[in-house]
């Protein structure tokens, strides 16, 4: 930022291992960066962030507000409030945000899944939204240390459609601390293929014990059912108006394969014991489907599984 431009204030809300990652590349950029964390507060208050990553090199990010909830912030309301959570079941998102965004806050989405826009837009219709899809390798591997694997690119735009000179203010900040953030005018579509990875990889990482990247598609058949499934969900993309560019299933395989192995979100949720996003990743593609008359065997297949192995640890619990 230059002496004569004020540095953007940034809320993320829900700071995990995306929110740490992002915020740090934001902070570089000169803006204010501040997180809301539950279960790692003291930690995160006492130490920050440790970021470990071979394409970065090991920085620590220290935000300049470290919360425990939305009310707690100070200064007046975020010029950008990024929301990190995970999209769960019983999650009410509205409530969690709605003390931090004032007249000009810009809400910016970094989260999985599709057709989760409507919620937010339809709470606050007066304020502008912002659509991310995170294509990147990252995890949390201990409370407030971070380990990036591979990729960093979000790609962004605005919800329903088009980019706005804040949407494009966001986008450069993050391409001067050399992260990748293309921008789209049409946000929904890029969801839907940021889905085609995510639909296949995620539950079959869980269902397969769990395993990672690598394993899944060198097991016998392996890489066929990934197919097979990332089939479907372009099936369903293209049937919702939304097709999925020729040749980008064999772009996922290929770039996946040349990347270190990875368990997914959901494999790592599966370890810890914490809910998985199972409806906005999974539950709201069949739902599109059946809306468009789309079959989808596969990938009702997998869905069922991962029910009932949600449903024998819920039991066991």
């Amino acid at each position: 930022m230059t002496e004569t431009q004020k540095s953007p204030r940034i809320l993320i809300l829900g700071a995990g291992a995306i929110g740490a990652f992002y915020g740090l590349a934001l902070a570089e950029a000169g803006a204010e960066v501040s997180v809301v964390v539950r279960s790692e507060y003291d930690i995160v208050k006492a130490n920050g962030y440790a970021l470990n990553s071979q394409q970065r090199g090991d920085k620590v990010f220290r935000p300049a507000q470290v919360l425990s909830s939305v009310e707690q912030y100070q200064g007046g309301c975020p010029d950008y409030l990024v929301v990190t959570l995970k999209v769960i079941d019983g999650l009410d998102r509205v409530s969690l945000m709605r003390s931090a965004v004032g007249p000009q806050t810009v809400i910016v989405l970094i989260e999985n899944g599709v057709e989760i826009e409507d919620e937010i837009a339809q709470a606050f219709p007066d304020n502008e939204l912002i659509s991310c899809l995170a294509f990147i390798q990252v995890s949390r591997i201990a409370p407030g240390v971070i380990i990036h694997y591979a990729f960093d690119a979000l790609t962004m735009g605005n919800f329903p459609q088009g980019v706005s000179n804040k949407c494009k203010q966001f986008s450069s900040m993050l391409i001067s601390s050399q992260v990748g953030a293309p921008l789209t005018e049409n946000v929904v579509s890029a969801r839907w293929q940021k889905c085609l990875w995510n639909a296949p990889f995620n539950p079959v990482s869980v269902l397969g014990g769990p395993i990672d990247t690598i394993k899944m598609l060198n097991a016998p058949s392996g890489e066929q059912l990934i197919r097979d499934l990332m089939r479907e969900v372009a099936l369903v993309a293209s049937a919702t108006g939304n097709p999925v560019p020729e040749g980008l299933i064999d772009t996922y395989i290929s770039s996946t394969k040349k990347a270190p192995p990875y368990k997914t979100s959901m494999a790592l949720d599966w370890e810890r014991g914490d809910p998985m996003e199972v409806t906005v990743i999974l539950d709201n593609t069949l739902a599109a489907a059946k809306r468009v008359g789309v079959v989808t065997p596969c990938l009702q297949t997998v869905t069922t599984l991962i029910k009932m192995l949600q449903l024998k640890k819920s039991e066991e619990k």
